[in-house]
């Protein structure tokens, strides 16, 4: 079936078995290794990116229900410029990551959370419940919390400068 994907800016023509997820079509035909495939039954997370900005598991979606939608992965957080996206330097700088295969889901879950609603960052239950979406074995979860919460704050700085620190 042919579709095409918007992917992080970039239009891809693609002709796709309709059983196919948007997951491996993703990293298979995209060549968007990113997006990882964890427990492959929509439990971890790890496959999150966001198709018209909503946060959607790419491993439950068929590719050809995302034809003509925005999709965007980890690969397309970076700035234009390659400047590391907020919440990619808040991982680094709260030590948010281990292994590292779980992170661009969370990195994904929180980039949707936020673009959707920035006070999220400020209301510590609201992003416990984000984390527990996804799982993780290496972190603890609270880095990943405290990582969300910082790149809340620096990007409401950035859009506000009067509440700049």
């Amino acid at each position: 079936m042919k579709i095409t994907l918007t992917v992080n800016g970039e239009a891809y023509p693609l002709d796709v078995q309709p059983r196919r997820i948007l997951a491996d079509v993703l990293r298979e035909d995209c060549r968007l290794t990113g997006t990882h495939l964890g427990c492959e039954h929509g439990v971890c997370g790890a496959c999150t990116v966001l198709v018209d900005g909503e946060a959607v598991r790419s491993c439950l979606m068929l590719a050809v229900q995302c034809d003509g939608s925005s999709v965007r992965t980890v690969e397309g957080l970076a700035g234009p410029d390659g400047e590391p996206h907020p919440l990619q330097r808040a991982f680094s700088a709260e030590h948010a990551l281990q292994c590292g295969f779980c992170t661009p889901g969370f990195l994904m879950v929180a980039a949707g959370a936020l673009e959707a609603d920035p006070t999220i960052g400020q209301d510590p239950a609201r992003v416990h419940g984000l984390v527990e979406s996804n799982i993780c074995r290496c972190t603890g979860y609270e880095p990943i919390r405290r990582a969300i919460m910082r790149a809340a704050a620096e990007s409401s700085a950035r859009s506000d400068p009067r509440r700049a620190t």
